[in-house]
């Protein structure tokens, strides 16, 4: 009897120790759920604060991207110099100087299956006949007047001059490979853009082979 009664109060001890520790650690856990959240959210609010990016810094960013992807290679006037072709500052991103004449095409070689280029870079000759690198300054003669939608659709979606019923542009612009950039390096390059020293340039339109 006395030993049945001493399992009945360890019965009773055991129950209340579990009802003790129950409420004792769900507390702790529930804590460290907020704690975690909290920490979540600050991480959160972190990103978001490095996200307002300033002007220099956007303009920067896009400046590097630029000259990463080598944007100056084609759309960028060049001279000769004693290491090969070497920017005209003044001119950088103007394109295609209209000023400047074309050495004569010749025809045989494209129907060998060559493509041609000016010795700057600004201007091919290939099958689609001859094209001429855009000026990417601020002028009206260039991107002054584009919204960064048009710059967007020229670069990701290939639409002359950046517009939805335009031609496609024409090689040897890479557009294609940006099809999958990230919107914020877009503006990135854009902004860059747009902040460089206004060049009017006005580049000539394309010719197919029929008019050359």
């Amino acid at each position: 009897m006395k030993l049945i009664k001493a399992l009945y109060n360890l019965k009773e001890i055991s129950l209340s120790l579990y009802v003790f520790l129950f409420f004792l650690f769900v507390p702790m856990v529930s804590c460290q759920d907020n704690k975690e959240e909290h920490i979540e959210k600050n991480l959160m609010a972190e990103i978001r604060q490095e996200k307002k990016l300033s002007k220099e810094t956007i303009e920067n960013r896009g400046k590097y991207l630029v000259e990463m992807i080598g944007c100056h290679d084609c759309h960028s006037p060049k001279r000769m110099g004693e290491s090969g072709p070497e920017l005209i500052s003044e001119l950088a991103f103007s394109g295609f100087n209209a000023n400047s004449e074309l050495p004569k095409i010749n025809k045989q070689a494209l129907e060998n299956g060559w493509m041609l280029m000016n010795a700057d870079l600004t201007a091919f000759v290939g099958p689609w006949g001859i094209s001429y690198s855009a000026n990417l300054t601020p002028h009206q003669t260039g991107i002054g007047s584009w919204n960064f939608e048009q710059f967007k659709r020229a670069m990701v979606e290939g639409k002359y001059k950046g517009l939805e019923n335009a031609r496609m542009l024409l090689p040897p612009m890479p557009w294609q490979h940006f099809k999958d950039v990230e919107e914020d390096d877009l503006k990135a390059i854009y902004a860059y853009l747009k902040s460089l020293e206004p060049v009017e340039n006005i580049v000539p339109s394309p010719k197919p082979l029929t008019e050359l």
